[in-house]
């Protein structure tokens, strides 16, 4: 399990893109993981639509036995400007659980505090439990919205992947001076 998860971080994050094709790639996959959750969950259309803005990542979380990290990069979305603002993401905690999991997160802001305050600061902490169980279209994992903070909605979207974890987090998340 160890190869594989150092296997699965490190091809996933060392690829060196050019900014160009990273900003395209991220861009594509927004649009898919929104795709994906409107199908999903339908009322997140309005959320999203309605919302201060929004922000989408593609991550990697692995947890072995007590110790969990994530890796990941995203793309937040200003909805009264417009602006599109390029960013990385890590997790480290510590907790019990095992599994590797490919996974999207979606955050949606229902004020522009909230949302200035996660592109330009971008702290996060706090607990999680989560069980997931799926490989393409099969499986089953847990996808609903939980309120994060006042004025931030999380959904998740489980794509690959096998873990079952209770975990304390912290995670940052930052600008991608390259991709900005």
């Amino acid at each position: 399990m160890a190869s594989i998860s150092f296997f699965l971080l490190t091809g996933f994050f060392s690829e060196e893109k050019e900014p160009r094709e990273a900003r395209k790639g991220l861009l594509d996959m927004r649009k898919a993981t929104l795709n994906k959750l409107y199908k999903e969950s339908p009322h997140a259309r309005k959320e999203v639509q309605n919302s201060v803005g929004y922000v989408v990542f593609s991550n990697i979380g692995i947890n072995l036995f007590l110790i969990s990290t994530a890796n990941g990069a995203g793309v937040a979305h200003n909805n009264k400007t417009g602006e599109d603002t390029f960013m990385s993401m890590f997790s480290g905690g510590v907790g019990v659980g095992m599994g590797v999991k490919d996974f999207y997160a979606i955050f949606i802001f229902s004020n522009s505090e909230a949302f200035n305050y996660f592109v330009n600061e971008g702290w996060q902490a706090g607990a999680q439990a989560d069980a997931a169980a799926k490989s393409g279209e099969s499986g089953d994992s847990l996808n609903d919205a939980f309120d994060i903070a006042p004025g931030v909605k999380l959904y998740q979207l489980t794509e690959h992947g096998l873990a079952a974890q209770i975990t304390i987090q912290g995670t940052k998340y930052w600008k991608d001076e390259n991709l900005n």
